[in-house]
């Protein structure tokens, strides 16, 4: 006579596939975070190319952070899209489905910075180009003597190997798509000092890497995200061309 499991082995068997979930998850979640990273290196790695070969044909200077013909966005974080996507094999207007500048670790973005409110990923927003990258395009504005290098000539950069290119759009705040503990957190928490992002750099490696943010003061006018000064000589970048 077949012999049918008992309650007490039916719950003690649940209960270790239940330990052993628990056990493999962070594993398995950890295997997932490093494969999106490697995509946006990858994805970072080419579009940081497109941008040279862009130079290349514009009298070595870096993409302007003014707005392009066609791009369906005025953030000049965002215009550089239409500059180099032709370079990169895209053709038309920019749409959601352009898998090189879509980071798959973008699943949220933050509306407001100061609020608790989150948007669809980044890359399926047309006020962003439908991209999850931005530009190193912080001196669009001479009146506040932010750090950039849009519009400046690519040779004239002296530090190539710490100066950012292009980046992950949470690099500039900052906060991290693929550590994002603080999501919905309180305003104050928003973004936060290391938030770990891909960034790629003017000589065209890419890393991930942690941003910095001055807390100490931070809500001084003028003084208020990662893109508004250059770290503290510890950090493996700047965004400054100097």
């Amino acid at each position: 006579m077949k012999r049918a499991f008992t309650l007490i082995e039916l719950l003690v068997v649940i209960a270790i596939v239940a330990i052993l979930a628990a056990l493999l998850f962070p594993v398995l979640s950890s295997a997932q975070s490093r494969a999106h990273r490697t995509v946006c290196i990858n994805n970072l790695r080419q579009i940081n190319a497109g941008i040279r070969l862009y130079a290349d044909e514009s009298n070595d200077m870096a993409p302007p952070a003014g707005k392009a013909t066609t791009s369906t966005s005025t953030n000049v974080f965002m215009v550089y899209k239409e500059f180099v996507k032709n370079y990169e094999g895209l053709r038309g207007a920019s749409s959601e489905h352009d898998a090189l500048f879509a980071c798959p670790a973008d699943t949220w973005f933050y509306k407001d910075f100061y609020a608790k409110q989150t948007t669809p990923a980044c890359h399926k927003l047309a006020w962003t180009d439908y991209s999850s990258y931005v530009f190193n395009a912080g001196n669009y504005n001479t009146n506040f003597h932010f750090p950039g290098i849009a519009g400046m000539k690519i040779s004239f950069i002296k530090h190539p190997a710490r100066t950012v290119l292009v980046c992950e759009a949470p690099a500039l705040w900052p906060f991290s798509w693929h550590y994002p503990h603080i999501r919905g957190a309180s305003i104050n928490r928003a973004h936060f000092n290391n938030a770990q992002d891909v960034v790629s750099f003017v000589d065209g490696h890419v890393s991930y890497i942690k941003m910095y943010l001055d807390t100490a003061h931070v809500n001084m006018k003028g003084h208020l995200e990662a893109w508004h000064y250059n770290p503290p000589p510890i950090y493996d970048y700047q965004w400054s061309g100097d």
